[in-house]
């Protein structure tokens, strides 16, 4: 999932030189692979709920949780966060953030053995509260080592490592969580469940095979602690390596004084909004493929399909990339919003493998969303551009908002029908686009 870039560049106020970056060779390396991080750990989430949703009989509200206590974490963690990074630095904040990621997967392993749902939810939000570190890092580090002027290329081409992460961690966790299936570990084709279990709730399960049902999640969340504990051990080892960074100190009534301007303020709401309805479909996706509206598939089968929403994401990044330099970014942006609209509508008013297929087919329809809604909302800020970027990534609580909205919804009505609320959402990015297609005034 992208997340909002700062913007480092700057000029030497005696030369008029453009700032050339901090010098440390090497370290893109280490920001790419926090971008494949936290952007693949994020969208394992679309993995659990289903599974902890069987676990505990759970309904689609309660399910949901698991996203309002993940992306929660935006809302309470950003702003402290940044503040923390300014004190410690990039290097020493990303040592902190790991770290706590690490504490959060640990968690899963008392979560399993006594299989308490609260304790799964707060394993989550203390995981969250890593990966917020670690983006809080991550976005400004890799503006900085470089040149200003190709900034934006170094974080395109981060983002690629992100998307590569939300695509790869689902369909492993499809394999390793969800299981039940003889499927070979690469093969994604569609297998149907004869039982179609995904239309209601099955019948409470004891809390014997609770914990042993869990046992994988805290395997693979193990695994995971342990990686990062390793990462965090070389960061650590060249926490000396980045010499020069520098940090402005802002005020939080200066950053909200943003929201006075209309363009901006509408901005991050539709910042609010893209990231509820994107992961609103993706945490419903595996059960909505289960069920008979769509195509009966067993859980591991279903769960692989999620290569497809989320690689769909990926690869619209490179194409919506070339798209952006010859069409206005308003219009592409309302372009993909009303195809985002069109094809949530068509899987909800058909059957099978079409409202299946429609559904998945909304990954490319998000893939610049994120992106050029921060560009359009920041654009002439100059040298606000970091408060609006903290402001952005505070409106990404929008993932807590909007999906548990939607679980509300798929309780009350049906999951299908729960999927009018995002298409609400992309209707007001749609009338963003409009609204900024022309370039802001000064």
């Amino acid at each position: 999932m992208a997340l909002a870039p700062a913007n480092s560049a700057s000029t030497d106020p005696a030369t008029g030189a453009e700032d050339e970056g901090v010098h440390a060779p090497g370290l893109q390396v280490f920001v790419f692979a926090l971008f494949f991080i936290f952007g693949g750990i994020t969208s394992l989430n679309d993995v659990i709920i289903p599974k902890l949703k069987e676990l505990f009989t759970l309904n689609y509200t309660q399910a949901m949780l698991i996203q309002f206590c993940f992306f929660f974490a935006y809302a309470v963690i950003g702003i402290p966060g940044a503040i923390l990074v300014k004190r410690t630095g990039y290097m020493r904040g990303a040592v902190i953030g790991l770290l706590t990621m690490m504490v959060g997967c640990l968690l899963f392993i008392p979560s399993a053995q006594t299989a308490t749902y609260g304790l799964f939810l707060f394993a989550l939000f203390v995981l969250a509260t890593g990966v917020v570190m670690v983006q809080i890092v991550s976005n400004p580090l890799i503006s900085l080592l470089g040149p200003a002027h190709t900034a934006s290329s170094r974080l395109t081409f981060a983002q690629g490592f992100n998307s590569i992460g939300t695509t790869i961690f689902p369909f492993v966790g499809a394999v390793l969580i969800l299981g039940g299936s003889a499927q070979s570990f690469w093969d994604v084709s569609r297998v149907v469940d004869p039982a179609c279990a995904g239309t209601a709730n099955a019948p409470e399960m004891s809390t014997v095979n609770r914990i042993a049902e869990s046992q994988m999640i805290s395997h693979t969340y193990l695994g995971l602690a342990m990686a990062l504990l390793v990462i965090a051990g070389v960061v650590w080892l060249f926490r000396n390596r980045l010499q020069g960074e520098r940090h402005e100190v802002s005020s939080l009534s200066a950053s909200l004084e943003l929201l006075r301007r209309p363009r901006f303020a509408f901005g991050a709401l539709c910042i609010f909004l893209y990231v509820g309805a994107e992961v609103a479909i993706g945490s419903t996706l595996v059960n909505y493929l289960k069920s008979d509206h769509a195509l009966c598939l067993t859980g591991q089968s279903a769960g692989k399909q999620l290569l497809f929403y989320w690689g769909g994401a990926m690869i619209g990044r490179f194409i919506g990339s070339a798209v952006l330099r010859a069409i206005s970014p308003g219009k592409v942006l309302a372009g993909v919003a009303i195809g985002a609209i069109l094809l949530v509508l068509v899987s909800i008013f058909t059957h099978g493998a079409t409202a299946g297929n429609t559904l998945l087919a909304v990954g490319l329809m998000n893939s610049i969303m994120f992106p050029t809604i921060f560009t359009l909302a920041c654009e002439k800020l100059g040298d606000r551009a970091a408060d609006g970027s903290g402001i952005i990534n505070v409106a990404i609580c929008g993932g807590a908002i909007v999906p548990v909205l939607t679980g509300m919804l798929a309780d009350t009505v049906s999951l299908r029908l729960a999927l009018l609320l995002p298409v609400a959402c992309y209707a007001v990015i749609a009338a963003y686009g409009f609204y900024a297609r022309r370039p802001a005034a000064d």
